[in-house]
């Protein structure tokens, strides 16, 4: 049984049709923004022949993906990559440093995860709520300074730490965790 995977490649990643080689940013060059395409044959790629799929993101840059299945999936699945990506970035050094623990036990381990996932989403849920207060102003590469959880978490540390200052606030930002 063979692994299925989705990779990226770069622009300069060589595609072989068995005679020739061509770089795949020229396979895809007609794209135009938002427009997908999978190439009708399967082409040699570091020595394996695997399908090959191209997007052109709204940036206009090119985001193409090699897989050994499903090639019509390729870009769709890689993008849900990105919000597992993300997941594991808000648990792990964007956020609570899950990868510091030592705990090794799985029934503690469950707990654990178990308890960061309710506080990830205590902390998202709360930037959401300041960023409609206070809209958050993408910087000139287009991102936000901060994520959305990144700003919740922050509010919410600054509000423990100086909980004797901020009782109230502290009681109204459980009120998130309700749903009521």
């Amino acid at each position: 049984m063979t692994t299925r995977f989705r990779i990226r490649i770069r622009k300069n990643t060589l595609l072989g049709d068995g005679q020739k080689q061509l770089r795949s940013d020229i396979c895809f060059q007609d794209l135009q923004v938002g427009q997908a395409r999978v190439l009708s044959k399967r082409r040699l790629i570091w020595g394996h022949w695997l399908y090959v799929a191209g997007l052109c993101l709204e940036d206009g840059q090119l985001l193409m993906v090699v897989t050994n299945y499903a090639p019509d999936k390729a870009i769709t699945d890689y993008g849900k990559r990105w919000a597992i990506e993300t997941l594991f970035g808000c648990l792990k050094t964007r956020g609570f440093n899950l990868e510091s623990t030592h705990l090794q036990d799985p029934e503690r381990l469950s707990k654990l995860i178990a308890l960061l996932t309710l506080a990830l989403c205590w902390a998202f849920s709360t930037g959401l709520w300041l960023a409609q207060l206070n809209p958050l102003t993408p910087k000139n590469h287009g991102r936000l300074p901060k994520s959305i959880f990144r700003l919740g978490l922050d509010f919410l540390r600054h509000l423990i730490f100086q909980l004797h200052l901020n009782f109230h606030h502290f009681f109204n930002s459980i009120k998130f965790l309700s749903c009521t």
